[in-house]
């Protein structure tokens, strides 16, 4: 398929009084995310904010600069230059230099029913929704769904990809797709809204619909195209239905036991796997994001003394929206109180092994995680990074107790595979330097022109002990958000700092920093939350931005410097930033959700909304170099589908396909599978319908992506 392939435009006016909590429709709002926007805020705890740091910081830099500018360089300089002796995720080294310029030119913004990618660039659908997964799957027949059938195909809204190798020649490999929430209007003819009911039968397939995917795919020649290779003898499904099993220190503990499974050892299926992570010994790492919405009583409000349920976001008084305990009964929690405890781990998942059963690790701490990301430490432990998407919410960081062990041998992968089952768990404490009274709440820097400070890892497990006070281990990894609250206890120096929806962390494998993408927070200054003038740095934080980090005491230190690399939005808005980078020449971002790097280090970053400047238009996939004199030039690659959000993106090793998750096309409010506003991509004329695919672009002439 071409870049140009018969696009159709739409009008934008009857999408624009639609948008809100950044720019989502209605629609999405309601299948994402259960409406969690809608809701009073989860952290109701005193912890700082993340502006509130911001403050701190510009009132320590003052300091700093009475002291002399040879203070500053010392204190602040190396931090934030220095490479880290890892290789980042995977182990991927970088090419660095000119060779990873990125030379294309944007993709314009647009409201086009097309996956749009820069000249000189092709794509073609990888994986759609329904397309066969396992032996016996039939063909995808939108009129003739069942739950049997949707269990063997590729599952709903693609989100995360992985890609791991089966060759040494970059020739063959796994795909392992996260599945992640199901739009039940653009799936079954006669769902006309939010609130419609749907079947039982419905149900069913809707819960097959979510979960994992893995497939065999094989390059296309010796270009950037792969393509699926129908029945590999790994191809698996792994479903809402998908027996697991907890590992790690709160496995079997009491709260997660069930009249199912009174020992608290074995749960069916995963849900609303967001991002994830591959690990260096070849497995990936899956995070249950909005799992809230999943849970509810059904015969009557359920109390909740210590805010169990309510600071995850779930309904103490009427039933989850979807009714899936219409069909089974552990989605009432009125019956299956600890079923909800289930949820909101990281999935360990081996994609080399259709016959094993996936992991969820306690050890990681339980929040709506937006996925995990991994490096080696100079000591040899694993470091996990993980954010937890909402409103006010947290960033984590998980240290291993063992070593990783080099090598491919069934010994060392052994090994390997217990690195996520005992460790140290770190919530983060953002501080900062620069008088406040250089902070507007507007976004403007300060007269140093730029927003930096120092943090600290807070241990809230350690050496196998709880750090919270009169708590237990168990207690910490499942009530996490708890957890984390209740440090404040400790004093102002234990209290971790509320963030703006942290989503996908990532480590730069060029130069070792981190660097996180925090979505968005209208919130921010309403009401009684934080107010404009301690935003992050502005308030009603629409459109996002991300942070970057170096650890200064080593990977798995508790000690680090940061500072903000990117504040999105139109870049004619004065509130926005590109890392010191003339704006004029930048491409609007908004709502940056998650991030990649390529081998030379540059920032790739989807998007989940649309800038100010063109309320309405498409998602995409933006590049930006982290170093050199092109550092913070933001420019637009693709952009997707109408109504679509752009997910996943994921750069093979040889830089030569950059895969993305098109997920929800056509997700608009009023928009049905009998009605769609999109019919990407396949276009057929008969009965049009849009299906979240999994895609993949390449340059025309096979050279690296990006140049």
């Amino acid at each position: 398929m071409t870049d140009t392939q018969e696009p159709r435009s739409r009008a934008l006016l009857p999408f624009l009084s639609t948008v809100r909590h950044g720019s989502r429709s209605h629609v999405t709002c309601f299948y994402k995310c259960g409406n969690a926007c809608d809701a009073a805020v989860p952290n109701q705890s005193d912890n700082p904010t993340f502006a509130d740091v911001v403050q701190t910081a510009f009132s320590r830099r003052n300091v700093l600069k009475a002291a002399g500018a040879s203070a500053l360089l010392v204190v602040a300089g190396p931090a934030l230059s220095a490479a880290a002796t890892d290789r980042g995720p995977g182990g991927r080294p970088g090419a660095g230099g000119r060779s990873g310029a990125l030379t294309f030119r944007p993709v314009q913004q647009n409201v086009l029913d097309e996956l749009v990618t820069a000249p000189g660039y092709r794509y073609s659908v990888v994986m759609r929704w329904g397309d066969p997964v396992e032996f016996g799957a039939p063909e995808f027949d939108i009129d003739r769904q069942t739950p049997q059938a949707q269990a063997k195909q590729f599952g709903y809204n693609c989100d995360y990809i992985g890609l791991l190798p089966l060759d040494d020649r970059d020739r063959e490999a796994l795909l392992v797709v996260n599945h992640e929430y199901t739009n039940e209007q653009l799936m079954f003819s006669g769902v006309a809204s939010e609130s419609a009911p749907t079947t039982a039968q419905q149900k069913k397939i809707a819960m097959m619909a979510h979960g994992i995917s893995v497939v065999e795919v094989r390059r296309h020649g010796n270009s950037g195209e792969w393509r699926p290779v129908r029945n590999g003898k790994r191809n698996r499904r792994i479903t809402a239905e998908t027996p697991m099993e907890f590992t790690g220190p709160a496995a079997g503990s009491e709260y997660l036991r069930t009249k199912a499974d009174p020992r608290g050892r074995t749960v069916l299926g995963t849900l609303n796997n967001c991002a994830g992570g591959q690990t260096p010994w070849g497995t990936t790492l899956h995070g249950e994001e909005n799992f809230n919405q999943y849970f509810g009583p059904v015969s009557g409000p359920v109390a909740d003394p210590e805010r169990r349920l309510a600071r995850y976001g779930i309904s103490t008084t009427a039933p989850a929206g979807r009714r899936w305990d219409e069909v089974d009964p552990r989605f009432d929690i009125a019956r299956e109180p600890n079923e909800v405890n289930r949820f909101g781990w990281v999935v360990e998942v081996d994609p080399y092994d259709p016959t094993s059963r996936p992991k969820k690790r306690t050890a990681l701490g339980r929040f709506k995680h937006e996925g995990a990301n991994v490096r080696i430490a100079e000591d040899g432990r694993v470091v996990a990074y993980s954010g937890d998407d909402e409103r006010f919410d947290y960033i984590y960081k998980f240290v291993s107790k063992k070593r990783f062990r080099q090598g491919h041998d069934r010994a060392a992968r052994a090994h390997n595979l217990t690195l996520l089952d005992e460790g140290d768990l770190y919530v983060a404490q953002f501080t900062g330097d620069s008088p406040p009274a250089e902070i507007s709440g507007t976004g403007t820097l300060p007269a140093d022109r730029e927003f930096d400070g120092t943090g600290r890892w807070i241990p809230l497990v350690k050496d196998g002990r709880s750090k919270v006070p009169n708590r237990d281990v168990a207690w910490v990894l499942t009530f996490t958000r708890l957890a984390a609250d209740e440090l404040s206890a400790l004093g102002p120096a234990s209290a971790p700092t509320k963030m703006d929806r942290p989503e996908d962390i990532q480590v730069n494998p060029v130069n070792g920093r981190v660097y996180a993408a925090l979505t968005n927070n209208t919130n921010r200054g309403i009401g009684t939350n934080p107010k404009a003038d301690e935003a992050n740095p502005r308030t009603a934080n629409r459109h996002g931005h991300v942070v970057e980090w170096q650890e200064t005491a080593g990977a798995a230190g508790e000690r680090f410097s940061w500072r903000i690399f990117l504040v999105a939005g139109d870049p004619t808005d004065p509130s926005t930033y590109f890392a010191g980078y003339d704006k004029s020449k930048v491409s609007a971002i908004s709502c940056p959700d998650n991030v990649e790097f390529d081998p030379a280090g540059n920032l790739w970053i989807s998007t989940d909304g649309s800038p100010s400047n063109l309320p309405g238009s498409n998602d995409g996939l933006y590049a930006v170099p982290t170093e050199g004199p092109e550092r913070g030039l933001v420019k637009r690659f693709l952009t997707v589908p109408f109504g679509a959000e752009c997910s996943g993106p994921l750069i093979s090793r040889d830089a030569r396909s950059v895969f993305v998750a098109v997920q929800h096309p056509g997700e608009t409010n009023g928009s049905t599978v009998d009605s769609p506003s999109s019919t990407w991509p396949d276009r057929r004329r008969v009965r049009p319908f849009p299906r979240p695919s999994v895609a993949v672009a390449y340059r025309e002439d096979g050279g690296r992506v990006g140049s």
